[in-house]
Parts: C-alpha cells; sequence; structure tokens
C-alpha cells in the first residue's frame, strides 16, 4: 500500500513536470511571435510596398512610375539640373512642333530636303542670324551644303521663302521652321529670290536690322543660261533662249523683263538693300571661286559668320565627271556626296552673237557692282 501510494505521487509528478514544460513553450513560442510581428512593424518598408500602402499608386502593377521613384536624384548642379529640366520640356514641345509644321505648310510649297538625322531633344528654335539671298543659279545650294560641314551651324534645307510668299504667315511661323539650336550655334536659310524681291529688304530689317546677309553671285550671262536650261528640263516647248533673252529675236535689244536676264542686275537689287542694310552686313561670294577653290571661298564665309575656321580642303574632293566639287562626308552621313542631278547638267548651245550680246548689255552693270561691293568678280 506505501509502494502503491508512492508510484501515483511518482506518476503525478511527472504528468506536472510534462505540462510546466509543455506552458513553457508555449510561452516562450507565443513571445517569439510577438517580438517577430513588433519587428516587422517597425522595420523600414520598400519604397514600392510604402507607396502602395499610403496611396501613392493605384495600381501595383503601374511599374513605370516605381522606377521613376526609384531613379537616384539628379546631381546637385545648376547646369545638370538645366539640361534635365530643357529634355523634358523639349520632349512634349517636339511633338507639338512637329504637328504644327504639319499643318502650316501647303502641299508642295516647301519640302524638307537632305534631312539631317541630328537629335532635336535640345536646344532652341530660333530666328535666323544670317541669311543667303541670293542669286538664283548663282551656287547657293552648294554654299548652304558646305556650310553645314560646320559643327556651330544649323541650317533649314529647304527654301522657306518666307519674305516673299509667306510673310504675312508671321514670325513665328517662321521661327517654327528652323532646326533647334544650342547656345554658340548660328540658325541659316537660303532662298534665293529675296535678292530680287523688292520688299525683302525692309521686311528682312523689321525681323532683324543685325541679321547677316550673304548673296552668291556668278556671271550674269552664264547664270542666265543655267537658269534657261532648269527651265528647259521642265517645259521643254520653251522658245530658244536668244528669242527670250532679245526682242526681235537675235536683232532687237536685250528684253530686260525676262526673269532670267533682269536676276543678272546685280547693281540694281544690291540698291534696293543698302537702303535697309549697310554694306558691311554682306558678303558676296563668287560663284566661280566656290567651284574652283571651295576651301578658300568657305574660309571667307566662315570668317564672316564668326566662325572657326573647320571646313578646309579635307572637306572637298573634285568631281571630273560633273566639274564641280563634292563632300566627301556631308553632314548626317558618312559617304561621300555630290550635289543633285540639276548641278552641273549641260547646257544647250547658244548663238556667240547672242552670248556677246549680253555680255556688252551687262558690262555696265557689273562694273557698278564691282564699285558697290569692292570686289572685281572678273567677268568682263
Amino acid at each position: 500500500m506505501g509502494c502503491g501510494g508512492c508510484r501515483v505521487r511518482l506518476n503525478f509528478g511527472k504528468v506536472l513536470s510534462k505540462v510546466s514544460v509543455f506552458l513553457t513553450m508555449v510561452l516562450i513560442f507565443t513571445y517569439f511571435f510577438y517580438c517577430l510581428a513588433g519587428l516587422c512593424d517597425s522595420a523600414p518598408r520598400t519604397l514600392y510596398s510604402q507607396q502602395a500602402a499610403d496611396g501613392g499608386y493605384d495600381n501595383l502593377d503601374d511599374r513605370s512610375q516605381v522606377l521613376v521613384d526609384l531613379r537616384p536624384p539628379p546631381p546637385h548642379h545648376p547646369g545638370a539640373q538645366r539640361q534635365l529640366h530643357k529634355r523634358t520640356a523639349s520632349q512634349d514641345a517636339l511633338q507639338v512642333d512637329a504637328e504644327r509644321q504639319q499643318q502650316q505648310y501647303e502641299p508642295g510649297s516647301v519640302k524638307e530636303t537632305n534631312s539631317i538625322p541630328v537629335s532635336n531633344t535640345y536646344g532652341t528654335k530660333k530666328l535666323p542670324n544670317a541669311i543667303i539671298i541670293g542669286v538664283k543659279k548663282g551656287g547657293t545650294r552648294a554654299l548652304l551644303e558646305f556650310l553645314r560641314i560646320h559643327p556651330d551651324v544649323r541650317a533649314f534645307g529647304a527654301e522657306p521663302h518666307f519674305f516673299d510668299r509667306f510673310y504675312d504667315r508671321g514670325l513665328e511661323w517662321y521661327r517654327n521652321l528652323m532646326p533647334r539650336t544650342l547656345d554658340g550655334q548660328i540658325t541659316m536659310e537660303k532662298t534665293p529670290s529675296y535678292f530680287v524681291t523688292r520688299e525683302a529688304p525692309s521686311r528682312v530689317c523689321t525681323m532683324n536690322r543685325h541679321t547677316k546677309l550673304i548673296v552668291v553671285v556668278r556671271d550674269p550671262v552664264t547664270r542666265a543660261v543655267s537658269d534657261y536650261t532648269q527651265t528647259l528640263t521642265k517645259n521643254p516647248g520653251l522658245p530658244s533662249f536668244q528669242s527670250l533673252a532679245l526682242k526681235n529675236s537675235s536683232t532687237g535689244p536685250v528684253d530686260s523683263t525676262w526673269s532670267a536676264v533682269r536676276i543678272g542686275l546685280y547693281a540694281k537689287h544690291l540698291e534696293n538693300w543698302l537702303q535697309y542694310f549697310p554694306l558691311s552686313h554682306f558678303l558676296f561670294v563668287s560663284g566661280e571661286r566656290l567651284v574652283s577653290d571651295p576651301s578658300g571661298e568657305m574660309g571667307r564665309v566662315q570668317d564672316f559668320l564668326g566662325l572657326k575656321r573647320v571646313i578646309s580642303d579635307k572637306h572637298f574632293y573634285f568631281n571630273q565627271t560633273k566639274g564641280f566639287p563634292c563632300l566627301k562626308k556631308p553632314e548626317g552621313s558618312s559617304r561621300p556626296r555630290c550635289l543633285g542631278k540639276s548641278k552641273g547638267r549641260p547646257h544647250p548651245q547658244i548663238p556667240s552673237e547672242a552670248l556677246q550680246r549680253l555680255r556688252d548689255f551687262y558690262r555696265p552693270f557689273n562694273q557698278r557692282f564691282y564699285q558697290m561691293t569692292g570686289q572685281d568678280f572678273g567677268w568682263d
């Protein structure tokens, strides 16, 4: 009986010991659970979970916004911040500019040619600092293409004809046509008909009386024949050159009302421009020297525009077939390129008598032009 009582007490003690161990384990697990829960709440959350919890994102799949928020802040540098702001703003404006230009142009009125694959993300659109105002068939396209090699020149590739055809559209329309430029870059355009348009000088002066004006001139007789040749390719039924240039065929005086002849009266057109601009605002480029010595003539142009002499002999090679200098590496291309098929086309045979009549007609005007410009172009 004594032994049985001892066994009962012993078994009860073992059960009590197991229960106490179990309760102790429960308390320990409970303690650890609350500790872990408290630790999770006090630990810093990730940016993604914070924004989701705070309602910062509309949904958890807005990954693009998450990436923006995770992006490190820009360096604290005024120049870098301005550049970042400029890039963001210009991206919004780029589409607007493209849509605006598409709406404003009449079909076929102005067509951008020889597009340059240069990013338009940076810079601003400005009115031209310099304009190539003439003359038709003098070499203006060659000059513009040569100038576009220069890193500090940005030019509108087509002829906008703002000051002679589209002036009523306003300066803001004109500005929107121009390429974007950075500080230190020059904005340019070329429209050869400006030189012979009576209203153009006053309009350009109203825009900016400090505008630099470039005139590419060429022997007026050769220029007239080239002008006629271009028209003849578009209209094969055109009368002969001599019948258009001379009244009563070859026996009458020169018909100065014919545009091909009238354009070559350089002195008369320059007189109109000098009413609004001083001679120092003009550079007269020789179309002949632009062919025979392109780097030398381009040196004068770069000096006139206040540019560093970047364009040199290394940029040109002479194409014997076309009889024109070509660019070894034109802007936006890794291959050499010559001007279009319309440049260097053969001229029709013109009777020598008609050409001599024209030379005699132009001689006094040429001499007057030499005196006005202080340059002898050697056409006589």
